[in-house]
């Protein structure tokens, strides 16, 4: 046994459900699974653990922006009690919850690494107990100060992971950022990639989950469903998913007109690519080149997940638009290439 403690919260997802007739649901009482299932043996290298859940569990396809402050308050009340924490999550919105939770805690000294699988931990075939020991084994003897996700072997920064897979064990990818470590034979961590501790700016703030909406790009977009998308009522920011660097049909006339009055009503338009490799760069080509001066800000390299959630948590910190902009272009937990 080591002296290191960590905290397992358990939110739900696949690794804690259990068949039913209608589906996998997920199920409570999911400590006494973990401990029959990682009772240590004489000599084991796994750390002392405590586990608390959320109420009610949940499939994450049922996840919305208000389980993110419910789950970073757990982290911060118990923050000086514990080495690190893992967070148990369904696979399906990991990585929004993992990049959410990022801007939360801003300022981490300890991790906080989300895992989960795609077999349920009580079955024959699972993955969950690699992961979940794998975890508790990084948590206490590699510490990354991140917001990480790790997932059959691989070790991603939160923010800069997506789902790639849904089915395969190895459903994860960091398709703009190196992994920050990976467990084989051996574990390694590229302490080169991760980021260094800071001070804590954590915070807790209301999501207002109806203030963002998604726009993906695609050949004979329909301007009606763009109209009311964008004149949707309390609508402060718009992320558009744009072809290839940044690319939009700029011959849509109807489109590039919506787009236009939504700025003008303050609404903050963010571009990121479809393209799981790529970065926005607004001008490199021509279809591109008027966004700047309608008002689209270009997000870079930032996954939809990151660019989804930091905007959400910009507006529930109250900046103004100004601000908002400012803050856009700047790197608050690694999200994005400067």
């Amino acid at each position: 046994m080591t002296d290191k403690r960590i905290l397992i919260i358990y939110t739900g997802g696949t690794i804690g459900m259990q068949n039913t007739e209608s589906g996998y649901i997920p199920v409570s009482g999911f400590h006494s699974v973990i401990d029959e299932q990682l009772h240590p043996p004489s000599g084991s290298r796994l750390p002392d653990y405590d586990v608390i859940e959320i109420e009610p569990v949940i499939d994450s396809a049922n996840l919305v922006p208000g389980h993110w402050p419910i789950i970073a308050s757990l982290i911060q009340t118990h923050y000086k009690t514990y080495d690190g924490f893992i967070v148990l999550h369904g696979t399906d919105t990991m990585a929004y919850s993992a990049s959410a939770l990022s801007f939360l805690l801003v300022g981490l000294d300890k991790p906080v690494i989300f895992t989960g699988s795609q077999i349920p931990l009580v079955e024959l075939r699972s993955d969950a107990k690699d992961n979940l020991c794998n975890a508790l084994i990084l948590a206490a003897y590699y510490p990354v100060p991140e917001v990480t996700i790790f997932f059959h072997g691989k070790l991603m920064r939160g923010n800069r992971s997506t789902k790639s897979k849904a089915t395969g064990l190895d459903a994860f990818e960091s398709p703009n950022y190196p992994w920050l470590g990976q467990v084989g034979s051996n574990s390694e961590i590229h302490s080169e990639v991760v980021l260094p501790a800071t001070k804590q700016q954590f915070s807790c703030p209301e999501f207002n989950a109806h203030s963002v909406a998604i726009l993906p790009i695609y050949p004979g977009l329909n301007e009606n469903i763009c109209r009311s998308i964008v004149e949707t009522d309390g609508l402060d920011g718009l992320i558009i998913r744009s072809y290839g660097m940044g690319n939009l049909p700029n011959q849509n006339k109807a489109l590039m007109a919506a787009l236009k009055s939504a700025t003008s009503n303050n609404c903050i338009v963010l571009n990121i690519s479809q393209c799981l490799q790529a970065e926005v760069y607004h001008g490199h080509y021509a279809c591109s080149a008027e966004l700047n001066d309608i008002g689209i800000i270009s997000g870079a390299n930032m996954t939809t997940e990151a660019a989804y959630t930091k905007l959400l948590y910009l507006l529930a910190q109250g900046y103004d638009r100004e601000e908002i902009y400012r803050q856009l272009g700047k790197s608050l937990a690694g999200e994005i290439d400067l």
